[in-house]
């Protein structure tokens, strides 16, 4: 049981630090990107990066998640609660991607051939909100993930004994 938590753990603390590295890059550094290029480019930008990030990025929270609320149901107490409450906060950020942001993008791809809206930029600054709420959630599930793993001995385990 002990090798298996563990395996659980470093899954969800791998899927889960490329997920929060991958919000957190394109916070830092694709956001104000898109907003130093004149709008065409960034359409085009836009769109062809979400032909990859639709992939990887939600093959990210999919595994976080699974893989948090896997750790969850292995363990108990407080390390149940932080590994669900990982795990629900990775599915928020696909939830706020899926539902936030998939919607905005099909608008971006549209603009990139048609031109903008003359709600574009509102639109932009809620595609950039969204952007944000799912960086928090990711990174926060990380962190929560690593607090887990630096805390050394936790009774998360069914018969009492620590998992880390």
């Amino acid at each position: 049981m002990r090798a298996r938590v563990r395996i659980v753990h470093g899954v969800a603390l791998l899927a889960t630090g490329l997920l929060a590295g991958a919000f957190g890059y394109g916070a830092a550094n694709l956001v104000p990107t898109f907003d130093a290029v004149p709008q065409d480019m960034r359409f085009d930008f836009h769109t062809e990066l979400m032909k990859t990030n639709g992939i990887t990025v939600q093959g990210a929270m999919v595994v976080s998640t699974l893989g948090s609320l896997a750790l969850a149901v292995l363990t108990r107490g407080g390390t149940r609660l932080a590994a669900a409450a990982a795990s629900l906060l990775t599915f928020a950020s696909f939830l706020i991607t899926r539902f936030g942001n998939v919607p905005i993008n099909g608008r971006i791809k549209q603009w990139a051939v048609s031109g903008p809206e003359p709600e574009t930029a509102a639109l932009l600054s809620r595609w950039e909100l969204f952007n944000d709420a799912r960086t928090l959630c990711g990174i926060s599930a990380f962190v929560v993930l690593v607090v887990l793993a630096l805390r050394g001995r936790t009774s998360g385990l069914p018969d009492g004994r620590a998992h880390t």
